[in-house]
């Protein structure tokens, strides 16, 4: 059981996918303007993330390793989690028509998210168990929401202040961003 949980808090501050891997930094980037919106494509990441690496690791070992047909890893994760995206998309669309709006085109290009195809490739690279693979995806989106989150909110915080016209905009998210990243760094030490 600690060995699940410390699974968990490694992929989700340690090794955070955003800030440490440095995947996934376009929604990141795009997405994090409102903290309500942030959440939600966080929560649609996650749903798509865990189970992509859920079934991914279904696929590797029970139809591509078996049938010696590891060459088409890539295309078939590619494949299972548009997928996914789309049924999310879905979903989404018909339970919150309001952040499937705010979304907008961001929640299809969750499909191009290297974030989830990254971490759906690490637990094959890993040599997860199932539950280990279930859990590192889950994790990862975890950290993924909490620092998507977390950056919403400093963004809305420094809307409402007073910044130098030369760092409006983009250079003072990246300062933000880089300051979030040295934050989160911190962590490396708990495991």
């Amino acid at each position: 059981m600690s060995d699940y949980l410390l699974l968990l808090l490694t992929t989700s501050l340690v090794n955070n996918v955003v800030l440490a891997q440095f995947l996934g930094l376009c929604p990141f980037m795009g997405v994090s303007n409102k903290v309500s919106s942030a959440f939600g494509m966080g929560l649609a990441t996650t749903f798509v993330l865990t189970l992509s690496c859920s079934v991914g690791w279904v696929l590797e070992h029970y139809l591509l390793l078996p049938l010696d047909l590891g060459f088409l890893r890539l295309l078939s994760f590619i494949l299972v989690i548009a997928v996914l995206v789309q049924l999310t998309e879905m979903m989404v669309a018909y339970q919150n028509p309001e952040l499937h709006k705010v979304l907008g085109i961001f929640l299809p290009l969750i499909t191009t998210n290297c974030a989830v195809l990254g971490v759906a490739l690490l637990t094959i690279k890993e040599q997860l168990g199932f539950i280990d693979a279930i859990l590192y995806g889950f994790g990862s989106s975890l950290g993924f929401t909490l620092v998507i989150v977390l950056f919403a909110g400093l963004r809305e915080r420094m809307s409402l202040c007073r910044v130098s016209p030369a760092m409006e905009g983009a250079p003072i998210s990246f300062i933000t961003a880089g300051i979030l990243a040295m934050a989160f760094s911190g962590f490396a030490g708990l495991a």
